[in-house]
């Protein structure tokens, strides 16, 4: 039996490795079926490139969501680095901690 700690961070980590299956799954079923679609535009433009490549619009339509997916799997957010919500909240209860300082000597 697990403590109540260690039973949460378990069943964190459980779900992050179901988010990073569904990811995967997700990554696979994009090169398949978009593998799949440039073989079919292949053909139908005679068995040659030289056409209007229509399937790179499907292509890069869920290559988005895959990048906003694969952002949220692997927790990259480029506007906000690792310590950026640590030093926000530090600062806040810093000047939480002033204002609350300020207040006694009024």
């Amino acid at each position: 039996m697990r403590n109540p700690n260690e039973e949460k961070r378990y069943q964190r980590a459980k779900e992050r490795v179901d988010d990073l299956k569904k990811f995967y799954n997700n990554l696979i079923s994009y090169v398949i079926f978009i593998t799949f679609l440039a073989f079919v535009n292949y053909y139908t433009n005679g068995m040659s490139w030289d056409g209007y490549l229509w399937f790179l619009w499907a292509a890069f339509g869920w290559g988005i969501g895959l990048a906003f997916h694969a952002a949220k799997v692997f927790r990259i957010n480029p506007v906000y680095d690792k310590n950026w919500e640590e030093k926000k909240i530090k600062k806040y209860m810093e000047e939480e901690e002033k204002d609350k300082n300020s207040q006694l000597w009024e």
